[in-house]
């Protein structure tokens, strides 16, 4: 047998811990409890304890659904920004789009617009320089047969045929015929547009006379004279004749030139086409 046989053993007692319970909400000391029960003959074993004291009044279960109903309710917040903020890009895209394609409708339009207006223009330039061609082309016919005619007359000693424009009243017949197939245009003075007494003071302007330039002045200047009477170059005007609202040129043969309105132009026309109130003579 050992000398060491009965000598109690000095191991380390093993210490093991049976429970511990830990809660939320320390605050305070720690209340501690150790029983500890020892053998002779047995190893020593130690059982400890410890108790966290529990904070009153607080709800830890409602605590924690408060906060993850605030932390969801942030969630969506954030979903419902990040989704507003697509729908305003995305609506600002489309409106940008829209804009580029009305205005590039626009200016396709415009463009259309200016292109079919140059060709008006252009047609109406030819038009109206083929007019003011035919028109003096007549008025050069026209003088013609009237010299020849008179001529005739007066080899003959006939006095039934009255002695053709001559002088200051031709020049005023021929420009007033130059100027049929232009436009009128209220106030116009021409070269290639006119109204009713921009055209007569025009074309006795062609004598060295300068007349007033609206119709009613036209109208009082001269003397009165019968339409039975009438010579080329006299002045025909439509209403009182201090206060007419239209004049023309009679041109002989029963005719005379004038601006009658925007839808016509200048016209030759007969004077029962249009029969005027009465006449001047200036010249």
């Amino acid at each position: 047998m050992s000398h060491t046989a009965h000598i109690p053993s000095h191991r380390k007692p093993r210490r093991s811990a049976s429970k511990l319970t830990l809660r939320a909400g320390v605050a305070g000391g720690v209340l501690s409890t150790i029983a500890v029960a020892a053998s002779p003959a047995q190893a020593e074993t130690v059982t400890e304890t410890i108790e966290m004291p529990t904070l009153a009044g607080v709800d830890l279960s409602e605590a924690l659904s408060t906060a993850v109903a605030a932390s969801a309710e942030a969630t969506q917040h954030d979903a419902l920004v990040q989704d507003l903020r697509a729908q305003e890009d995305a609506a600002a895209e489309k409106a940008a789009k829209d804009a580029k394609k009305a205005k590039d409708e626009a200016d396709r339009k415009a463009e259309a617009e200016r292109k079919a207006k140059e060709a008006e223009e252009r047609r109406a330039r030819e038009a109206e320089a083929r007019a003011r061609a035919e028109a003096r082309e007549r008025a050069s016919r026209s003088s013609g047969r009237t010299t020849l005619s008179a001529s005739a007359s007066a080899s003959t000693g006939s006095s039934t045929v009255s002695a053709p424009a001559s002088g200051s009243a031709a020049a005023i017949v021929a420009f007033a015929r130059a100027q049929v197939g232009d436009a009128y245009v209220m106030g116009a003075t021409g070269p290639n547009a006119w109204d009713c007494s921009g055209l007569v003071q025009a074309a006795y302007r062609q004598a060295g006379i300068d007349l007033p330039r609206v119709s009613g002045s036209q109208s009082s200047m001269g003397t009165s004279v019968s339409l039975n009477a009438l010579q080329p170059g006299d002045i025909l005007y439509w209403g009182s004749r201090s206060g007419s609202y239209h004049v023309a040129i009679y041109v002989g043969g029963g005719k005379f030139v004038g601006a009658q309105n925007p839808s016509t132009g200048v016209v030759e026309r007969s004077l029962d086409w249009d029969r005027p109130s009465g006449a001047v003579r200036i010249l």
